[in-house]
């Protein structure tokens, strides 16, 4: 399995572009999954459902199951919240893992950038973002910037950069602003036999 994120502020379109990505990636044969993190509490539960009600008399799991598909639930009850790896591995074997959100960790990511949002860039200072999809020319960019409307180009991008989920990337090194080029040498003698 490999994984591949977009990152980028509320509202600037994270989730639209995922959903255009998905076909576009299932088009191509490929099987795909999504990790999206939630910064608030979220339920996918009803209360009146049987499945709530087991969770409020306490179940730490409750899953349903049906003929179109099945749900796990897992309440952490004061439990730390678990990592991104911990989650990844709970996936079933896919050939692309899709992470909305989880800015922060190190994994390959596009950006996804609105300039009407009044945001600035998370990359350069996020060196895991390996490109910027955006709704406009980004002359600061050090990473190429993609038009957010060229979804198979973002797609093209996400499977040349999707990293193994057991193999985190390196981490590159920062940017030097103001590079030293290195001094020119003097001609180094040459020692005995050498042309």
């Amino acid at each position: 399995m490999r994984v591949i994120g977009l990152a980028g502020w509320s509202g600037s379109g994270k989730t639209t572009l995922l959903t255009k990505a998905i076909p576009c990636l299932t088009a191509r044969g490929l099987s795909v999954s999504t990790l999206k993190h939630a910064h608030h509490a979220f339920d996918l539960d009803q209360p009146g459902k049987d499945s709530y009600a087991h969770r409020m008399a306490g179940a730490t799991e409750v899953l349903v199951g049906a003929a179109s598909r099945w749900a796990l639930v897992h309440e952490l009850r004061g439990e730390a919240e678990p990592d991104l790896r911990s989650l990844l591995r709970r996936l079933a074997p896919v050939d692309l893992v899709l992470i909305e959100g989880y800015k922060r960790e190190p994994h390959p990511k596009i950006e996804v950038h609105r300039a009407a949002l009044g945001k600035s860039l998370l990359h350069p200072h996020d060196p895991y973002i390996v490109a910027i999809a955006a709704d406009g020319p980004l002359p600061e960019a050090t990473v190429p910037v993609i038009p957010l409307s060229d979804v198979e180009a973002i797609v093209d991008t996400m499977l040349a950069h999707a990293a193994p989920i057991d193999t985190p990337p390196p981490c590159p090194p920062p940017l030097d602003p103001h590079p030293t080029l290195p001094r020119k040498r003097g001609r180094e003698r040459k020692g005995a036999g050498e042309g």
